[in-house]
């Protein structure tokens, strides 16, 4: 990694207020040239915090864009971090519409030229999209990193139409908790605690509403670009990485959007900036290349970047199973189109007698982290001891073959019951018999007509389903084995369905794993600077005597059959601003099952939050807990928050709540 601490553009920054037309004021930070004639706008929205939360990050990119020439403005949504106005669901139709405000008033500013861009990761890429699909006239371009297009069906909330616990849960869990943070008074002066209180008054779990929505109903239509990919005017520079569960709507972008407005790129990269080193790499200098974005679509500089592919993607070589990796080795290839006339999709029959798939409920519990941060737990392990819980289908490699795009299966499935799901993994067999995972897919078996129906299974009757796996860029050598492992439980990921410890019938006759083989013409040409990034912000983070807690742990009680799997997501920890800012999260995930009944599943999440600043002095502190547990009817949720300013109980309130399994 390069720091730059000199650049063609003399800058400085200032926080400001946004003002909105309903009086609300949001809270931001500008960093721009200090001289010159105006320049174009660069626009990153999110809920996260300026002051702290993203404030290492924001350093690292928001100055290097200002030293290049652009204004750089970083602004908390509605609602969160110095914000006014009360938080709503995530990308309501509120946050969108002040997000339009924002863009045309960093527009008409004096320092701007007119034209705005935006860029995000996640959350950001998420609202960058649906932004652009309102399509105010200042917004040019957008930069999307691990973000979807499909809010049902490439979110956390669901996957191939079953509840996602893993992240269904704990991101819910989390925002909760976000949500439920003060406003620093350091930057909204005086008002901070009615500012909280009135913020607090208004929560109510994420959780409540995700899952009274278990079809792709108009709550995940609104805000899902998929639905109208024409609605978007901007230029869509769609960024992901093959360890990312987003990287998908890399590749519906680049097929359905204009291809003279539209570049699309993906590395090996987990759910980060490709700038930023974390595993897994290669990094490469990101900021540069969006900056080749930037000067093409707002300043009109002829950077080569609309002759790149409309697809640059990196095919992984095989590698043995971790649960990281500091770099995966591979090559670039570039397409010109989206689908490829390079890929072909080849069938590979699947062979035996019918089979009974019965996983136990646990199955699942080696699946790794839904979100990959880059830390050292979570990846996959060795995938041996899942694919002994499902049934197994092998196909041997006798020449190298390239794998790039969404592998896909045609399964003939006989269901004893009305509900359940079936899961398929690709794995990289190598010849000692370790078993890496190289990509997968759900489906519950109700949505196996539409996602946005519930249609039972006749119990008895035999039917053929369809369904895709996530994408994915992958060689298998000669000599290695492709595993098709199929499995009827993937606990924590899938919420098992009432009956689904009964399993289904496979019938390998008329079945199919369909991959999709790429020529293997790797292209020299596409290549990246080094990662380079402005200088950090200087956060310290105290280290302690005590032992840290493990990233992921697993737990089984033998007498029992339970299973308890305990997930430290380490977001960050312990640290020290330098404002004098102490800012202190822990938070722990808690999945618990027995192998045998699907209905004992329970996901837990307690979180805790301290801001301190010594010298005002100021101790602001948020501790939450969340619960789902569930029977044949319904879903069962409990939460509870509970903030203190200093020793005094400024809001407590706990939610019970009741909500039917429609399609869940």
């Amino acid at each position: 990694m390069r720091i730059r601490t000199s650049f063609p553009c003399e800058t400085f920054h200032e926080d400001i207020r946004v003002p909105l037309t309903d009086g609300t004021k949001l809270y931001a930070r500008v960093w721009r040239p200090l001289y010159g004639e105006p320049v174009p706008a660069l626009l990153e929205y999110l809920p996260y915090r300026l002051t702290d939360w993203t404030a290492p990050r924001d350093r690292q990119r928001h100055p290097w864009y200002a030293g290049h020439g652009y204004a750089s403005v970083r602004v908390d949504v509605r609602g969160h971090g110095n914000s006014e106005g009360l938080p709503g669901d995530e990308y309501s139709a509120t946050e969108l519409a002040d997000g339009v405000e924002v863009v045309e008033w960093l527009a008409a500013q004096p320092w701007c030229s007119g034209k705005v861009g935006m860029f995000g990761i996640s959350w950001g890429g998420f609202n960058s999209l649906q932004i652009a699909s309102l399509a105010p006239e200042p917004l040019k371009a957008v930069v999307t990193v691990c973000s979807s297009d499909d809010r049902y069906d490439n979110d956390v909330h669901y996957m191939g139409g079953s509840v996602l616990a893993v992240d269904m849960h704990a991101w819910a869990a989390t925002m909760l908790a976000f949500v439920s943070r003060p406003p620093d008074p350091a930057y909204a002066g005086e008002s901070w605690r009615d500012l909280w209180v009135q913020r607090l008054e208004s929560v109510d779990p994420f959780l409540h509403t995700w899952l009274a929505h278990q079809t792709r109903d108009e709550q995940w239509r609104r805000g899902s670009v998929c639905e109208d990919y024409s609605a978007i005017h901007a230029a869509v520079l769609a960024v992901g990485g093959w360890h990312d569960p987003y990287r998908d709507t890399v590749l519906r972008l680049v097929e359905h959007l204009p291809a003279d407005r539209v570049r699309g790129l993906i590395g090996p990269w987990s759910h980060q900036y490709p700038d930023r080193g974390l595993p897994p790499g290669p990094a490469i200098g990101f900021l540069q290349e969006t900056l080749r974005w930037w000067d093409h679509w707002l300043k009109g500089t002829d950077s080569g970047v609309m002759s790149e592919p409309l697809l640059r993607s990196y095919v992984s070589d095989s590698h043995p199973p971790a649960t990281v990796y500091p770099a995966l080795p591979g090559r670039w290839v570039g397409d010109r189109a989206w689908p490829s006339p390079l890929v072909a999709h080849v069938p590979y029959a699947l062979q035996g007698a019918p089979v009974i798939v019965r996983s136990p409920q646990h199955t699942g519990l080696e699946a790794g982290r839904f979100f990959p941060f880059g830390n050292e737990a979570d990846l996959p392990p060795d995938q041996r001891e899942e694919d002994a819980r499902s049934v197994c289908f092998e196909f041997e490699v006798p020449q190298e073959i390239w794998v790039l795009g969404r592998p896909r299966v045609r399964l003939r499935l006989t269901s004893p019951t009305e509900r359940g799901q079936v899961v398929a993994r690709l794995c990289d067999v190598a010849p000692d018999g370790s078993s890496t995972l190289v990509t997968r897919g759900a489906l519950n078996l109700t949505a196996r007509h539409g996602r946005d129906r519930v249609v039972p299974w006749e119990p008895g009757s035999t039917e053929e389903v369809l369904f895709e796996l996530n994408g994915i860029g992958h060689a298998f050598p000669p000599g290695h084995r492709i595993r098709l492992a199929v499995s009827s439980a993937y606990w924590p990921w899938i919420w098992p369905q009432p009956g689904s410890e009964a399993g289904f019938t496979l019938t390998p006759s008329g079945s199919v794993l369909e991959l999709p083989l790429r020529a293997q013409e790797s292209d020299p040409s596409i290549a990246f600077a080094e990662p380079e990034q402005s200088a950090p912000l200087g956060v310290n983070f105290p280290a302690t005597l005590d032992d840290p807690r493990p990233e992921r742990l697993v737990v089984r009680d033998v007498a029992k059959g339970e299973w308890r799997l305990e997930v430290d997501p380490r977001y960050g920890g312990t640290r020290v601003y330098p404002d004098g800012l102490e800012f202190t999260e822990d938070a722990l995930e808690t999945y618990t099952i027995n192998e045998s009944d699907p209905l004992s599943a329970r996901a837990r999440s307690d979180w805790s939050v301290r801001l301190h600043r010594p010298e005002m002095p100021w101790d602001a502190s948020v501790e939450s807990h969340s619960e789902i547990t569930c029977d044949e009817a319904d879903f069962i949720t409990s939460n509870e928050v509970i903030c203190k300013d200093g020793d005094e109980v400024i809001f407590h309130r706990t939610w019970e709540k009741r909500i039917p399994r429609t399609a869940g």
